[in-house]
C-alpha cells in the first residue's frame, strides 16, 4: 500500500520535510540566543547607568580597556578642550531619524594624556563633502560628565572605515585613531557626554545623545517559539498528505473494484441468403 513512497514525489517531499525540521530548530535556537543578548545587555546597562560616577582613569588607561563590561558606567574628566584637532563622525542619525554628525572633541589633561570626548550630535549641512560649522566648545579648564563607551570599531559596529573621506570627517569613534593623529596618549574607549561644567550654553551646541534604550526585549522569543512551532509542524504536515494520498488512493482501488467488467456482445449467426 505504502510503496508510492517510493515515488520520485514523495521521496522529494520526504528529503524536503527531513531538512526543513533541524532548520526551523536551528532558527528557533538562533532567535533565544538573540533573546538572551538582549536580556543580558539590558542587564549591564541598567547596573551600569545606576553604577556611582567615578574617574575614567579608573576604568580605563592608555592602549588598554574598557572592560565591554564597564560600559555606559558613569565616568567624569577633567581637562581643556582641543578644538583644533576636532572631528565629526558621519553618517550618524539624531532627533527623528536626521542624518548628521557626532562631534569629537579630545579633552587634554594635566598628566599629559587626553580623553576622546563625544559632545554629540549636530545636523548635516547641505553639503555632506563640506563639514558643518560646529560652535566651538566652552574654554579653559572643564569637567565632562558621560557615560564611558568602548571604542568603535569595523568589528564591533559593522561600519567600514574608508579612506579619502572630506576634511575633519571620520566613519568611527575610536581613540587609538584620534591619538594617532593628535600625537598625544589618550584613555582608550569615549565618553559620551551628558553634561559639562561649567556647561556648553552656545547656541546650536551639539546635542548629547540619550541614555540607550534598556527596557524592551523586542519579539525574539516569540519568534523563537514561532519556528519550533514551525518545526512541529513540518512532520505533522507530512502525516496529513501522507494519510489523503492512502484515501485518495483506497478510493480509487474501490472504485476500480465496484466497476462491471463490459459484457461481451451476443453471438449472431450470419444471414442465410434465400432465392425468390
Amino acid at each position: 500500500m505504502y510503496r508510492f513512497l517510493l515515488t520520485r514525489q514523495w521521496v522529494t517531499l520526504t528529503l524536503v520535510a527531513l531538512a526543513l525540521i533541524p532548520a526551523f530548530v536551528w532558527l528557533g535556537f538562533w532567535q533565544l540566543h538573540r533573546h538572551e543578548q538582549r536580556v543580558a545587555r539590558n542587564d549591564l546597562i541598567s547596573q551600569s547607568l545606576a553604577a556611582p560616577v567615578v574617574p575614567m582613569t579608573e576604568l580605563t588607561s592608555v592602549g588598554t580597556g574598557p572592560d565591554p563590561d564597564d560600559r555606559f558606567r558613569p565616568v567624569t574628566a577633567t581637562g581643556v578642550y582641543d578644538a583644533g584637532h576636532e572631528v565629526l563622525t558621519r553618517s550618524r542619525t539624531g532627533p527623528n531619524d536626521e542624518v548628521g554628525y557626532l562631534v569629537l572633541t579630545p579633552l587634554l589633561q594635566d598628566d599629559g594624556t587626553a580623553v576622546l570626548v563625544n559632545r554629540g550630535w549636530v545636523p548635516a549641512g547641505g553639503d555632506v563633502t563640506v563639514a558643518p560649522e560646529v560652535p566651538a566648545p566652552p574654554a579653559g579648564e572643564i569637567t565632562v560628565n558621560g557615560r564611558l563607551m568602548v571604542d568603535e570599531t569595523t568589528a564591533n559596529t559593522g561600519i567600514k572605515d574608508r579612506p579619502g573621506l572630506p576634511e575633519r570627517m571620520v566613519m568611527l569613534v575610536n581613540s587609538e585613531q584620534r591619538a594617532e593623529a593628535l600625537g598625544t596618549p589618550m584613555l582608550a574607549g569615549f565618553i559620551d557626554l551628558t553634561d559639562s561644567s561649567p556647561a556648553d550654553e552656545a547656541e546650536g551646541a551639539p546635542l548629547p545623545r540619550e541614555a540607550p534604550d534598556h527596557t524592551g526585549i523586542g519579539a525574539h522569543f516569540a519568534y523563537a517559539i514561532q519556528w519550533w512551532i514551525f518545526a512541529a509542524g513540518v512532520p505533522a504536515g507530512w502525516i496529513i498528505l501522507l494519510r489523503r494520498e492512502v484515501k485518495d488512493r483506497e478510493a480509487e482501488a474501490g472504485k476500480q473494484h465496484r466497476t462491471p467488467a463490459p459484457s461481451p456482445a451476443p453471438h449472431r449467426e450470419p444471414a442465410t441468403a434465400t432465392g425468390g
